[in-house]
């Protein structure tokens, strides 16, 4: 009888043995740990800031709210959630779920500086997540899931996690549809990028696996099909920036 092959998962245009791909990923963002914000800021002119902002609103997190933030390291997100909710009367209650210890390391470091008090950081699994059912009004993911060995199963957690009527919200690069922009953005990701990452944060593989991995995730439409199996409702679609991002919403009903 021939033996079945081991799984394998993608690993930017490679596929690689399926239980090696979580320590490679872990490597990545341990080697860009210290400078990731001022590269994102320096990918994109800014606009991740933007983008960020508009998921934030979106969300529409409330007062009091309980909302988890995966791979979500260094806060970007919970202190957005914060800062909305605190500006509305009552600060929502963060935590921040990361697998990279270097990331939340950074994370914390940068909430300090800001006196932000009601971050909340843990070390865990986007597939395993380490919080009982049914506790969170909000789970946000952030440029994170493309990078899960799984996202049947991150998206599984997500539901698993989240309150009845809680509220999901993934925003994730995706496919360029502006025609035109589509080319420009190619070569931009796979000649650019990579020397910036290496001038700046002196790792041009690992921001050359990034833009790899923004290929290899699905389409905007499988993805949304992806929630819609994992059993959260109401999903909808919203590009951002010709389809550079994408930000899907959903519902646990």
């Amino acid at each position: 009888m021939t033996a079945k092959p081991d799984p394998t998962a993608s690993f930017g245009f490679r596929d690689v043995p399926e239980a090696e791909k979580e320590a490679m990923v872990r490597e990545v963002f341990s080697s860009v740990a210290a400078r990731y914000d001022l590269m994102n800021d320096l990918m994109s002119g800014g606009i991740h800031r933007i983008w960020k902002d508009a998921m934030v609103e979106w969300l529409n997190p409330q007062p009091g709210w309980r909302a988890l933030d995966v791979a979500g390291g260094t806060g970007d997100i919970a202190t957005r959630i914060t800062g909305l909710t605190r500006a509305r009367g009552d600060a929502a209650h963060v935590t921040v779920c990361d697998i990279n210890a270097d990331m939340l390391r950074e994370g914390r470091r940068r909430a300090q500086a800001k006196n932000e008090d009601t971050v909340e950081w843990a070390c865990g699994d986007a597939e395993k997540l380490p919080f009982p059912d049914a506790q969170f009004d909000g789970y946000t993911i952030a440029f994170g899931i493309r990078n899960v060995t799984h996202i049947d199963r991150a998206l599984a957690e997500a539901r698993r996690v989240l309150k009845p009527g809680g509220r999901f919200l993934c925003l994730e690069f995706s496919h360029v549809d502006l025609p035109g922009l589509d080319k420009i953005y190619d070569a931009y990701s796979f000649n650019l990028l990579p020397k910036m990452g290496g001038l700046v944060a002196g790792d041009a593989e690992s921001y050359r696996y990034l833009a790899e991995s923004i290929r290899r995730f699905p389409p905007r439409e499988t993805f949304a099909a992806m929630i819609a199996d994992a059993g959260l409702g109401q999903v909808k679609v919203r590009p951002l920036s010709g389809g550079i991002v994408t930000m899907h919403s959903a519902w646990r009903l």
